[in-house]
């Protein structure tokens, strides 16, 4: 199969940095549980994870196809080894924003890639949609691994037992390093100008494009709404559903199932129904879903005691989670609608374009639902994310109005 190589060791990358990027939420509910801080404050670790991306893609997206999409994957899992082990010897909340620090520098430079190189192994704008979709489910489902590999990790007895998951990871990560250190990866791209000025200039100079700009806003509503339950699910999960802190984490993991299986279901769903009707459908039951779970829980946590199994979590337990399924296809389909419509040599900027927007509306999102939290409650601080739901339909129509309008053009 040609490009096997290189799709196996995006696939791979994906996979271990869905684990270490997304544990943002389970080392919150623990840093608030181990190293007694508020929810405001381990609020915190999304903007160090999540400022971190938006920067590196800032400065490294125009010039990256010069420095060479494998070196930078290399460079960024040797970056978040070095996390992973400061992580364990630290033991602080003061290293968790070291780690997250290192996760957002390095995952900066493999998204870039991953998303640039996928341009370049597809030829066809369905083959670009169904691999990106593909690519987004094994993040996933790497997700849902960290929703159980955490939780293996803790004991009633020992509150610092939970670091040792960091053995593990640094293991993954050497395993990754070296599969794609001897993987053979053939492909030519050309660089947007003649020198690195350049390059930076012509990138920037995407944003002024209509279609563009519109998609970085939707793109921030989108990821806003998608970190924003992610990152507090198993807090509220904890403080909402009084699950024990094993099965708040574990009951979390539905979700990123249900975004896994919604991804990949998108990459095939796309091939038949247009993107544009599957997002605005995903969106409105997304909504339908936050409005028929969240009013009941007002009148149902008083009466709730601590649930330690999974025979005694209630059917709303089970139920919030499955928004994934919904939200799954839309983050995916916006990113190939717009990198498929340009030119191969501005997948690079594109996506850092994309990676910044992302990376911002995360930390917002996160710190926003954070700071409600805290102030009026997990069941109302969910309501927040009904708003971006609205804009981000209002923004996918004006993107498909807009595409039908104009040809982007090459800068």
């Amino acid at each position: 199969m040609k490009n096997l190589s290189i799709k196996i060791s995006i696939f791979l990358n994906y996979f271990v940095f869905a684990i270490l990027l997304n544990s943002v939420g389970i080392v919150i509910a623990k840093s608030i549980n181990v190293y007694h801080i508020s929810e405001s404050q381990a609020s915190l670790l999304e903007a160090f994870k999540d400022l971190p991306i938006a920067i590196v893609s800032f400065f490294v997206a125009s010039f990256l196809p010069r420095f060479g999409y494998k070196k930078a994957m290399l460079t960024g899992l040797a970056i978040v080894f070095f996390g992973c082990l400061l992580m364990i010897f630290g033991n602080s909340f003061i290293y968790t924003k070291f780690l997250f620090l290192s996760i957002g520098v390095s995952f900066a430079l493999i998204k870039l890639s991953v998303y640039s190189l996928i341009g370049i192994v597809t030829t066809t704008k369905k083959d670009h949609s169904y691999l990106m979709s593909s690519i987004e489910g094994v993040f996933m489902v790497g997700i849902a691994s960290a929703y159980f590999l955490f939780p293996a990790f803790y004991s009633e007895t020992n509150e610092k037992a939970w670091l040792n998951v960091y053995y593990l990871l640094a293991v993954l990560i050497v395993i990754s390093f070296l599969f794609l250190l001897f993987s053979k990866i053939e492909y030519e791209v050309e660089a947007i100008g003649t020198n690195l000025k350049e390059d930076m200039t012509r990138s920037l100079k995407l944003i002024i494009v209509p279609l563009v700009l519109v998609f970085l806003v939707s793109a921030f509503f989108f990821v806003m709404i998608e970190q924003g339950i992610m990152s507090w699910l198993p807090r509220f999960n904890e403080k909402i559903f009084k699950f024990s802190a094993v099965l708040s984490v574990q009951m979390a993991s539905i979700l990123a199932l249900s975004l896994a299986l919604g991804r990949f279901m998108a990459g095939y769903l796309s091939k038949f129904i247009s993107w544009v009707y599957l997002v605005i459908i995903c969106v409105v039951i997304s909504g339908i879903t936050l409005l028929s779970v969240l009013p009941q829980l007002n009148t149902e946590i008083d009466s709730l005691v601590e649930i330690k199994t999974l025979t005694e979590v209630p059917l709303l337990g089970y139920i919030l989670p499955l928004i994934g399924l919904f939200i799954a296809p839309i983050y995916p389909l916006l990113n190939s609608t717009v990198l498929s419509s340009l030119p191969k040599k501005l997948h690079s900027p594109m996506s850092g374009l994309i990676i910044i927007f992302s990376a911002l509306g995360g930390t917002i999102g996160s710190r926003i639902v954070g700071e409600l939290f805290e102030s009026i409650g997990g069941a109302k601080a969910f309501y927040f994310l009904l708003i971006p739901m609205v804009l981000l339909i209002i923004f996918v129509l004006l993107i498909d109005r807009i595409t039908k309008k104009q040809v982007i053009k090459t800068l």
